[in-house]
């Protein structure tokens, strides 16, 4: 279990129950396309954080649906994080007479009163700034990342796929290598401890996002692309250029 229980709600889940039903998809074609099960997504949309295995699942898991989703995942993690380890509040001191308790208690109510708010105003500022579109539009431009050793809050290094045609997919989890053959439109995500190696056959073919960071698709149309993603490191992304 993850072991976290959050109350009250933040309103992380509402607002990516509300990114998918304005995209018109299904739990089962959300569990399809992002491979999680459509128990998990129930849960993260309900916020049953504590049903799932642990807390970097959770994390984890909601990176990848807000990703899918075009909802940002800096914006969904940062909710997360800051209400994930609110504390209960605490119940009227003892000892106080009658009055006291009672005044003790109205200023307790109007502590957890302030806490909703401050999550409903987060939640609208995430739907505001975080818009989704029932469009795809048009693929984003290409980007050609660099890797700069800045220290990654994390243990691991993870990363989220979006085919935008067909293309085969060699993904290496510390050391053991995996094949995938993406269809257009197909998510996958991946996790690693220590390294994460990427290769696609068409470098143009598939948008990338590593540690949160969205490297877009990262190599030239037709090309073979290969990167490695060490643990502890962060990429970064140079200047977007034009798609070959």
């Amino acid at each position: 279990m993850a072991g976290t229980s959050l109350q009250p709600p933040i309103g992380v889940g509402p607002a990516l129950e509300k990114a998918r039903r304005i995209r018109g998809l299904s739990l089962d074609e959300a569990s399809r396309d992002t491979r999680l099960r459509v128990g998990q997504l129930a849960a993260l949309e309900s916020e049953a954080f504590e049903a799932l295995p642990s807390d970097a699942f959770v994390r984890g898991a909601l990176r990848t649906y807000a990703q899918y989703l075009g909802v940002s995942p800096d914006k969904v993690l940062t909710a997360y994080s800051r209400h994930a380890e609110t504390p209960t509040a605490p119940p009227p001191p003892q000892g106080l007479g009658r009055i006291e308790r009672a005044i003790a208690a109205t200023r307790i109510r109007d502590n957890q009163r302030f806490l909703w708010v401050g999550a409903a105003t987060l939640v609208l500022l995430l739907l505001l700034f975080g818009p989704v579109s029932r469009e795809s539009g048009a693929p984003a431009p290409a980007v050609i990342p660099t890797i700069a050793p800045t220290a990654n809050a994390g243990s691991v290094v993870d990363a989220v796929l979006v085919a935008r045609r067909p293309a085969g997919v060699t993904v290496t989890i510390d050391g053991a290598p995996q094949a995938h053959a993406m269809e257009e439109g197909e998510t996958l995500s991946f996790e690693a401890e220590e390294e994460l190696v990427l290769s696609v056959d068409d470098g143009g073919a598939v948008q990338i996002s590593v540690a949160g960071v969205d490297l877009g698709a990262p190599g030239r149309r037709g090309e073979t692309w290969t990167e490695t993603f060490p643990s502890g490191v962060i990429p970064t992304a140079s200047p977007r250029l034009p798609a070959p």
